[in-house]
C-alpha cells in the first residue's frame, strides 16, 4: 500500500520552523475531526451499503482485493460513499495514489501528476491511480488533457460525481472507464452506521456511553434520505445536546432543524422529478401530482419552470378534451410572475390538480406530429390557387382566390341535416390541402370530454366531402377580399 499523495502542499508543512501553539496528541487531533470523517471504513467489511458493488464475490470487490483497479467512474448522490470508497482504495492499493479536486485543479496540475506518474513507472515500475473528486467540474480541455494518459495506461483514473456521467464526462474519456452506480443508503443501512458510531469507542461516540431511542434512530434515518454524512452529522449534534446521556426524538428534531432535500436544479433530480410530475398528471393521479409538485417547490425549484411544463401538459396531454386547461395554466404562470412564492404555490397546485383531474387526450399532440412529418417528408407543393390571397387585380387575373368557397355560406346546410342521421349532408366544403396530400387525416379527436362533440361534428364535416358539391354563391373570391386593386399597392391582410 502506498501513501496518498497530494498536489497541494499542507500549509502547516511550510512552517516547519514555527513551533505549534499547543502540544496536542494524535488522538486529540483525531477527536477534533467530524464524526463522518473519523468513521471512514478501514476495510471492505466496514463499508456500509452498496452490497451490489462490494458484496462478497462482486466484480468491484474482487478488483479491489486483487489490486487490479480499472479506470472507473463512481456515480451516486451525496453521502452514498464515493469519496469514502476512493479513500479505501488508497489504503488497499500498492499503487501510487494521488487525490485531486476538480474545483481547484488546472491543466498545469494534471501535467505535474502525469510527469510524476511517468517518473515512478520508469524508476520503480509503479502504477499511478489518480482520483478526481467532482470530476464533472472539469472542463473539456482538462478532460482532454487526461485522456491520452488514461489510454496509454500511465494513469488509472477514478472519478467521483453526483451528476450523470453520460452528460458531464467526455464520451472518449467515458468509454475508457467503467461506471459504477452507488445508491442512496437504505434506512436499515443508515441505522446500522449510526449504531456503529454510538458503540465505537476509538473513532465514534462510544466513550460517552450514550443511549438513543429507537424512534430517534429511525427519525435520523428518514431525515438523511440515504445520505450517510448527513445522518452522522445529525447524530453528532444530537449527541452534543443529549441530556443525562440519552438521545431522544426531541433532541434529534432540534438537531435536524430543516430537512435538506436531495435536489439539484440542473442535474438528474431536476429532470427526474419534473418527469414524475408530468407522468402523474398524465395518469390522472392528483395526489401523486401534488406530492411531486411539493417536492420540487420545497427543494427550491424555479416555479416558472414548473409553470412552463404545466402549459405544455395542458396542450400535450389534455388538449381539446378540456380547452379550459390551457388558460388556467397560463393564469397560474401569470400568478407566479405577479405574486411569486410562497403565495403562488396554491396557484400551481390548483393547475396541477385541474390537469390531473381533467379528461385526457393526446390527439392534438399526435395530429401536429403527423402534419410536421409530412412537412419534412413530402414534397411541398404550391398553395392551391383557390386558397391564395388576391389583393390586386393582377393576382385575380392569374386565378388567385378563384373558386374559393366562403365556408360560412355553407355551414347552415350542415345544421339543417344534423337532426336527421339518415339524411346525408348537402354541403361539400372544398379541399384545403395541397394536391399530393388531399384526403390526409391528421387530427382524430378522442372520446374524452369536449373532444367527443368535436369528433361528432368532424365526422359530419368529413362525410360531406364525399357528396356532390352545391352551387357556389356568387363571386366569393371578390366579395370577401378587401385588398387594393392596384398592382403595387398590395394589402396581404385580406383572407
Amino acid at each position: 500500500m502506498m501513501e496518498q499523495a497530494s498536489l497541494f502542499p499542507d500549509p502547516a508543512s511550510s512552517q516547519k520552523d514555527t513551533p505549534p501553539r499547543t502540544n496536542t496528541t494524535a488522538s486529540e487531533n483525531r477527536a477534533a475531526e467530524p464524526l463522518a470523517s473519523r468513521l471512514r471504513p478501514r476495510t471492505l467489511d466496514e463499508f456500509v451499503g452498496q452490497e451490489h458493488l462490494l458484496g462478497e464475490g462482486r466484480l468491484l470487490r474482487r478488483c479491489l482485493e486483487e489490486d487490479r483497479v480499472p479506470s472507473l467512474i463512481l456515480w451516486g448522490p451525496p453521502g452514498s460513499g464515493k469519496t469514502t470508497l476512493a479513500s479505501l482504495i488508497a489504503q488497499l492499493t500498492r499503487a501510487h495514489f494521488v487525490t485531486l479536486s476538480a474545483v481547484a485543479a488546472g491543466v498545469a496540475d494534471l501535467r505535474r501528476v502525469t510527469e510524476e506518474a511517468r517518473r515512478l513507472r520508469q524508476l520503480r515500475g509503479e502504477r499511478t491511480i489518480l482520483f478526481i473528486d467532482e470530476i464533472h467540474r472539469l472542463n473539456k480541455a482538462q478532460q482532454d488533457a487526461i485522456l491520452p494518459y488514461v489510454e496509454q495506461g500511465l494513469l488509472t483514473l477514478i472519478g467521483a460525481t453526483t451528476e450523470n456521467p453520460s452528460f458531464e464526462v467526455n464520451a472518449a474519456l467515458l468509454s475508457r472507464c467503467r461506471v459504477f452506480t452507488l445508491n442512496p443508503l437504505s434506512e436499515e443501512a443508515v441505522i446500522q452506521l449510526l449504531r456503529r458510531a454510538l458503540q465505537d469507542e476509538e473513532r465514534g461516540l462510544g466513550r460517552y456511553h450514550l443511549e438513543i431511542e429507537d424512534e430517534a434512530l429511525q427519525q435520523i434515518a428518514r431525515f438523511s434520505n440515504g445520505d450517510a454524512r448527513t445522518a452522522l452529522n445529525v447524530l453528532e449534534l444530537a449527541a452534543a445536546g443529549a441530556r443525562e446521556g440519552r438521545i431522544t426524538a426531541e433532541t434529534v428534531a432540534e438537531a435536524q432543524q430543516r430537512r435538506a432535500l436531495l435536489y439539484d436544479k440542473s442535474g438528474d433530480q431536476h429532470y427526474d422529478t419534473i418527469s414524475a410530475l408530468h407522468k402523474a398528471i398524465r395518469g390522472s393521479d392528483p395526489d401523486a401530482s401534488l406530492y411531486w409538485l411539493a417536492r420540487m417547490l420545497e427543494a427550491g425549484e424555479d416555479p416558472l419552470f414548473i409553470a412552463r411544463r404545466l402549459i405544455r401538459i395542458a396542450t400535450e396531454d389534455v388538449g381539446l378534451a378540456d380547452p379550459l386547461a390551457l388558460p388556467l395554466c397560463v393564469a397560474a404562470q401569470q400568478a407566479v410572475q405577479f405574486v411569486g412564492l410562497p403565495e403562488a404555490d396554491l396557484a400551481l397546485a390548483e393547475a396541477v390538480v385541474y390537469l390531473a383531474s381533467a379528461p385526457k387526450s393526446n390527439a392534438l399532440y399526435l395530429a401536429y406530429g403527423r402534419a410536421r412529418d409530412d412537412v419534412h417528408q413530402q414534397r411541398q407543393e404550391a398553395v392551391p390557387l383557390s386558397l391564395r390571397n388576391a389583393p390586386t387585380t393582377l393576382m385575380k387575373q392569374l386565378g388567385y382566390g378563384r373558386d374559393y368557397q366562403y365556408a360560412h355560406d355553407y355551414y347552415h346546410q350542415l345544421e339543417e341535416t344534423s337532426d336527421d342521421p339518415s339524411r346525408p349532408p348537402a354541403v361539400q366544403l372544398q379541399e384545403y390541402l395541397p394536391a399530393n396530400l388531399q384526403g390526409r387525416r391528421y387530427y382524430e379527436p378522442g372520446l374524452q370530454g369536449n373532444e367527443a362533440s368535436i369528433r361528432r361534428w368532424l365526422e359530419r364535416r368529413r362525410t360531406s366531402s364525399t357528396q356532390s358539391q352545391p352551387a357556389s354563391p356568387a363571386a366569393h373570391s371578390d366579395t370577401h377580399s378587401e385588398g387594393s386593386s392596384s398592382i403595387t399597392g398590395e394589402s396581404h391582410s385580406s383572407c
